[in-house]
Order: C-alpha cells, then sequence, then structure tokens
C-alpha cells in the first residue's frame, strides 16, 4: 500500500516552486532568457536554465529564511550532480549552448529581492 505525501515534504516543494518562478521573474527582468525550468536528466535535475548574450547560466535556487542559511544550503556533493546534470544537458541540447557557461545560485529569502551570486561554483572546485 502506497503511503501518503509527508505535508511537509508537499509544503516545502510548493515553497521550492514559488522560489523557482520568482527566481525566474528576476532573471527575465535583468533581461534573461529561460531556456528550462525544473531541468529533470538522468543524473540530476537543473532548477533554471537562462541565457543572457553569450552566457549560458544554470541555476540553483535556494529559498530560505535568511540570505546565509539559502547559501549553506548549496553543499559540494548538490554541486556535483548540477555540475554532472548540466553536462548532460549540454550533450543533449549542443546547439543551446551559445558560448560560455557557469554555474550560479539565486538566494530567495523573506522581505527581500533575490540575490543572483554568479559562478558561485564550477567544476574545478569539486
Amino acid at each position: 500500500m502506497t503511503k501518503p505525501p509527508d505535508p511537509r515534504r508537499r509544503k516545502a516543494e510548493q515553497a521550492g516552486r514559488q522560489a523557482e518562478e520568482t527566481a525566474a521573474e528576476f532573471l527575465i527582468g535583468q533581461h534573461w532568457e529561460i531556456l528550462g525550468t525544473r531541468v529533470k536528466t538522468r543524473v540530476g535535475e537543473i532548477d533554471l536554465i537562462a541565457r543572457k548574450g553569450e552566457v549560458t547560466a544554470f541555476i540553483e535556487v535556494k529559498a530560505r529564511a535568511s540570505r546565509d542559511a539559502a547559501l549553506y544550503a548549496v553543499t559540494p556533493r548538490q554541486a556535483k550532480r548540477i555540475i554532472a546534470a548540466a553536462n548532460y544537458w549540454i550533450a543533449a541540447n549542443p546547439e543551446s549552448l551559445g558560448g560560455d557557461c557557469r554555474f550560479d545560485i539565486i538566494l530567495v529569502s523573506p522581505y527581500l529581492l533575490p540575490e543572483h551570486i554568479e559562478n558561485a561554483f564550477g567544476a574545478e572546485a569539486w
């Protein structure tokens, strides 16, 4: 028999979706083109893929009560999965990559504008 979904997990997923929507709207306001949201690959998920000019960014969105809590929520293990998922996506979509790529984080905290941290991590760091 299937267990009913945990209400806390469902609430966290809804908060995550809302944070990703907020981050996408923020990026659009900064003249980014959203290439994908919640992109699932065989090796992991990427919250947002966006392009501005010749840069394609693979973006992890973190929503927490404070900026620091959101920043520290991106673990080395998670960064490795995002990098692997990005490599998988690039291999499957080489025409979508128009130049440089990087890994960014967008922090979403209550009562604050989203904070976009460019080049937050890279493949060489892990």
